[in-house]
C-alpha cells in the first residue's frame, strides 16, 4: 500500500471514488468545455449527491482529482476557454464588460480574463448585436425618438458604451455590412 492510499483511505477517500471522479471529470469535458472552477463545483455537488456523509476534506480530494485528470488529458485549461468564450461572445454580440463578468462568474482570474480580451472589439460586438436585434442599420422600419432610446437603453444594459452605441445606430446598412466583413473571425 502506498503512501497515497493510506492518506485516502484515512481520509474515507476509496479508490473507486478517486476512479469515479476522473470518469465523471471526463464524461464531463467531452460534452463541453468547462473552467477549472465549473468542473471543480461540479464534481463537489455531484460527489455529495453520489458518496453520503463525504466530508468537505474528501470532496477536495476528489476535485483535485478531476482537475488533475483534466490537465492530463488537456482538456481543461483556462486561459483558451476564456479566449473561446470571448471570440465567441463578440460573434454574438457581447460587449466586453459582459464577456468580464460572464468570465468572472465562472472562475477565470481577472488577469486571464484580461489577456483574453485584448483583442475583443466592442464595435463588431455591438454591431452583432445590432443585426441580431433588428436595431440601427438593421432596424425594418424607419425610428423615431422613442426607438432609438429603446435602442440605445438596450445597447447600455448590454454593456456598450454610449459612444459605441450612437455610432453602430447611425450606421447605413451598407458600411455596416461592409465593417462586419471585414472583421477577423
Amino acid at each position: 500500500m502506498s503512501g497515497e492510499s493510506e492518506q485516502d483511505q484515512v481520509l474515507g477517500v476509496t479508490p473507486r471514488m478517486l476512479s469515479w471522479a476522473r470518469n465523471s471529470a471526463i464524461y464531463r469535458l467531452s460534452r463541453r468545455m468547462m473552467s477549472e472552477r465549473e468542473l471543480a463545483d461540479a464534481i463537489r455537488r455531484k460527489a455529495r449527491q453520489k458518496f453520503e456523509d463525504i466530508s468537505d476534506e474528501d470532496l477536495q480530494i476528489l476535485a483535485t482529482a478531476a482537475l488533475e485528470c483534466g490537465r492530463t488529458l488537456g482538456c481543461l485549461d483556462d486561459a483558451n476557454y476564456a479566449e473561446t468564450k470571448v471570440r465567441s461572445g463578440v460573434r454574438t454580440g457581447r460587449s466586453r464588460r459582459m464577456l468580464q463578468r460572464k468570465l468572472q462568474e465562472k472562475g477565470i482570474t481577472s488577469e486571464t480574463a484580461a489577456v483574453a480580451l485584448e483583442d475583443a472589439d466592442d464595435l463588431q460586438a455591438a454591431l452583432a448585436y445590432a443585426r441580431r436585434r433588428g436595431f440601427g442599420p438593421y432596424r425594418r422600419e424607419d425610428a423615431d425618438e422613442k426607438r432609438i432610446i429603446k435602442e440605445l437603453s438596450s445597447f447600455a444594459r448590454n454593456g456598450f458604451g454610449s459612444d459605441i452605441a450612437r455610432r453602430v445606430i447611425g450606421l447605413t446598412r451598407d458600411d455596416a455590412d461592409e465593417m462586419m466583413s471585414a472583421a477577423p473571425l
